[in-house]
């Protein structure tokens, strides 16, 4: 039976742990799908580059009122398509070739590992091998509801979605969350009908509560929100897709887009076989130093994190490096702070607590909130919709929690990030500074000042 000093399953953040410090280390590494992972293939990276184009989309719609005419004469789909997978295919294709032809010490196998026994592992029932070290870095895939994969229908998820090969006329969007919110901007703003569909009473229901509330009255003038329902049926038909809701209404689509979330590819391991546990929702159970209660295995990124993101699975991919090179000198992982942002329209990022974890804490807190149009950039802007929310601890001035919705959100909130992350308060954080003026941070600036500590 073949030994590896190391196995690394998964493409993604598990791949960029397989640095020149581990040149002398005998490397497994493991892809079922595409090479690079989620964030390269299917998620933040193409997806953005998407959400960039229907921004100009949106911008030019909006150009009169700002005394500019401008018309928006076709959006070339295949065009923007091509586009984006002509860059990020060749960056996938290339990250697999370094790692087949030019990782001497590395052997690549592709297929769906499975475990056989404690540090056993086969790939698509070939012959096992063994491993000293194991890191689980499978990612997650899109969770379809029992409704929709019951039915039969055709449909697609972000993992697919993109790659389609013309727009349809009127997209049905199943999930309210921030996928289904990216998604539903990116074709609403190339012209298709968009229906949005979600459980709860609000979209991005994770979302701080002022956040949720107003996001979803923003857009409500662009797609149809059908909120608080769930589908009971789906049917397929000659010109598409029906569903029905649980209050007997029903919506026709010539595509469905289910976005419901994402599930940890944990189940499909076989982690019985070693002994390594999982949380009721299906993620790897690991400690602070991202190590599973099985000696000598390690697990990152969405296959084990309640954070989906990107950032921080590259976070825990570096903690995990140190820790295989200096197991006598271990680092936590350092969830304390982690931000994230929504790219739709308008954009949203949050870090830190929202108002309802602070009532459920018991803090005694104080908020502010400030428009963007109360600022001079946001007036010039004539934006009427973003704002700046801060939380913050009643006397001390320790910053809980910030969520910024607008144009430029995933920027605007970073120097928020920056004084969570290393302890600076809100009185330090808004007089001890220059604030460039006239320019977008300054609705960050007003929030401190008008907190009433």
């Amino acid at each position: 039976m073949r030994h590896h000093d190391l196995v690394v399953i998964g493409t993604g953040s598990g791949n960029s742990i397989i640095d020149d410090r581990f040149a002398d280390l005998d490397v497994a590494l493991i892809e079922h799908g595409v090479f690079g992972g989620t964030c390269l293939n299917v998620g933040c990276i193409p997806t953005k580059m998407y959400v960039y184009p229907a921004d100009i989309a949106q911008h030019i719609r909006h150009a009169a009122r700002y005394g500019i005419d401008a018309s928006l004469d076709k959006v070339r789909w295949t065009d923007i398509r091509d586009r984006v997978f002509g860059r990020i295919d060749p960056i996938s294709a290339g990250g697999r070739e370094y790692r087949v032809d030019r990782s001497p010490n590395v052997t690549v196998y592709e297929g769906h590992a499975r475990f056989t026994g404690p540090k056993e592992l086969g790939v698509d029932g070939g012959e096992p091998f063994t491993a000293d070290r194991i890191v689980i870095a499978a990612g997650g895939r899109p969770a379809i509801p029992a409704v929709i994969t019951e039915s039969g229908v055709p449909y697609e998820t972000s993992d697919t979605v993109m790659r389609i090969d013309s727009l349809p006329e009127h997209l049905i969007v199943v999930g309210a969350g921030y996928i289904g919110a990216e998604f539903a901007h990116v074709f609403s703003a190339f012209g298709c009908r968009v229906t949005i569909v979600g459980r709860g009473e609000t979209l991005v229901r994770s979302q701080d509560e002022t956040v949720a509330e107003r996001f979803t009255a923003a857009v409500r003038d662009r797609w149809d929100v059908r909120l608080g329902h769930t589908i009971v049926r789906a049917e397929h038909s000659a010109d598409g897709v029906e569903i029905e809701l649980d209050d007997g209404a029903t919506v026709r689509g010539d595509l469905l887009l289910v976005a419901t979330g994402r599930t940890p590819n944990g189940d499909r391991l076989d982690l019985e076989k070693a002994g390594i546990p999982v949380h009721d929702d299906g993620r790897i159970v690991v400690d602070e130093y991202q190590r599973t209660p099985v000696d000598g295995v390690w697990a990152l990124g969405d296959v084990s994190s309640k954070y989906q993101l990107k950032h921080v699975a590259n976070h825990e991919s570096k903690v995990v490096a140190h820790n295989l090179l200096h197991p006598d000198a271990l680092r936590r992982s350092d969830h304390r702070f982690v931000p994230w942002a929504v790219f739709t329209d308008p954009q949203i990022a949050a870090v830190g607590a929202t108002e309802a974890d602070c009532r459920e804490q018991g803090l005694d807190y104080v908020v502010k909130v400030q428009a963007y149009g109360d600022v001079a950039y946001g007036w010039a802007m004539e934006d009427t919709t973003g704002f700046c929310k801060i939380l913050a601890e009643r006397g001390t001035g320790r910053l809980l929690g910030a969520h910024v919705m607008g144009p430029q959100a995933s920027i605007v909130i970073q120097p928020l990030i920056q004084a969570m992350s290393f302890g600076l308060g809100a009185r330090e954080m808004a007089t001890g500074q220059y604030w460039i003026h006239p320019a977008l941070p300054e609705v960050v600036e007003n929030a401190l000042l008008g907190l009433d500590l």
